[in-house]
């Protein structure tokens, strides 16, 4: 039996377990199973795998998309460029557990941004800087659109939310939500920007997918902004995983 599974902490949030043995049993994938491995601290990794051949590859998300990284042997060119990883591969030769790191996290928010894209999409305003942030960022840059990070403190990013006027909404017309800000159950929260600004002409990307319609994605939907929660960026990093994993069986 081949093991697949997801590390992270907490883990009550994921879709991931049910994604891909609905995925097996739909597709006739047999003799692989997924499970899910609620890892307070990442140092518990090492051994789940070290001494089972069965482990094949993990999913990986908050917060061990950076800390994971000194305990892989190799990085794909896009987890190095990025500097987090959500998928790995593991393959065992003569014994040794060989560990590969990648980023598809990246993929899937390209692929689910480039159909609203518009003309007027050049700047993005980016709120947050964790992990997820750092793939968005490697995405904009490859699609030509620059952007400024939003972040608490103005050691984290290049703007405070304080510092969000009139003129930067104007100026930057998408934003892109990277912060957990939102999230169920706190549904009743949403990042702390001038919504009066915003305008038909923006776009509002929020990485959460649970709500579907964030407070954030609502408030933007208000004012005639094209809005897109994160499942298809999710789906789309699932299905790249699975190609990565599979071609490694």
């Amino acid at each position: 039996m081949i093991k697949l599974g997801l590390i992270g902490f907490p883990l009550g949030h994921s879709f991931s377990k049910s994604y891909y043995l609905n995925k097996f049993e739909r597709e006739d994938i047999t003799g692989i199973d997924y499970e899910l491995y609620a890892l307070e601290s990442i140092d518990s990794f090492k051994k789940l795998y070290d001494t089972d051949v069965e482990f094949r590859g993990f999913n990986v998300t908050i917060p061990h998309k950076m800390a994971v990284m000194p305990l892989l042997n190799e990085l794909s060119p896009e987890a190095e460029a990025i500097g987090a990883v959500n998928c790995i591969t593991i393959d065992n030769k003569g014994g040794q557990p060989i560990l590969k790191g990648y980023n598809t996290d990246a993929f899937g928010f390209e692929e689910s941004l480039k159909p609203l894209l518009k003309s007027c999409h050049k700047k993005a305003l980016v709120l947050g800087n964790g992990g997820a942030a750092k793939a968005v960022l490697y995405a904009l840059t490859k699609l030509g659109i620059s952007y400024l990070i939003v972040s608490r403190t103005k050691d984290n990013g290049d703007l405070t939310y304080e510092e969000l006027d009139a003129t930067t909404l104007a100026a930057h017309q998408i934003i892109i939500n990277c912060s957990p800000v939102g999230t169920f159950p706190n549904i009743d929260q949403c990042p702390t920007i001038p919504y009066e600004e915003i305008t038909k002409d923006h776009l509002l990307y929020d990485l959460i997918y649970n709500p579907a319609e964030t407070l954030f994605l609502s408030k933007g939907k208000e004012k005639g902004a094209t809005i897109k929660n994160g499942y298809d960026m999710l789906l789309l990093q699932a299905e790249k995983n699975w190609a990565i994993w599979s071609n490694n069986f």
